[in-house]
């Protein structure tokens, strides 16, 4: 069974954790309050409850086997080789937040005023 569904209207459901992802990137160059802003601000599909995604939920979808991007291009192919912010607050600096990398695969750390990409989450409901 594969694990990500394409619903053909700019958003994919993640079987294995019942996530809806937007298809493509939202937005490139945004600092981390920008970045908050423009998944907020989303109505993609008739979905207006769009976030941005915790680490946990972001590093799932990073695929290790696959590099530049390490992720399912076939659900995701707009995926940039860069970082992607977190709504996951750094525990031991305030003045960061957490990222993941699409270009390998990792996680880490990046100041507030970092430019990194955006790709945002809901949670789909039951019908959904």
């Amino acid at each position: 069974m594969k694990r990500f569904t394409d619903n053909g209207d700019g958003t994919v459901t993640d079987t294995l954790t019942g996530l809806m992802w937007t298809k493509a990137t939202v937005a490139t160059g945004k600092t981390h309050k920008q970045a908050i802003a423009a998944a907020k601000k989303l109505d993609v599909a008739g979905h207006k409850d769009w976030r941005m995604p915790t680490v946990e939920e972001l590093f799932l979808l990073a695929d290790r086997s696959r590099i530049r991007p390490a992720i399912d291009v076939e659900a995701f192919p707009d995926t940039q080789n860069d970082w992607y912010w977190t709504s996951t607050d750094s525990a031991w600096a305030p003045s960061c937040a957490w990222i993941v990398s699409f270009s390998g695969g990792s996680a880490s750390s990046g100041g507030r005023n970092y430019k990194a990409c955006v790709r945002a989450v809901r949670v789909v409901s039951a019908g959904q």
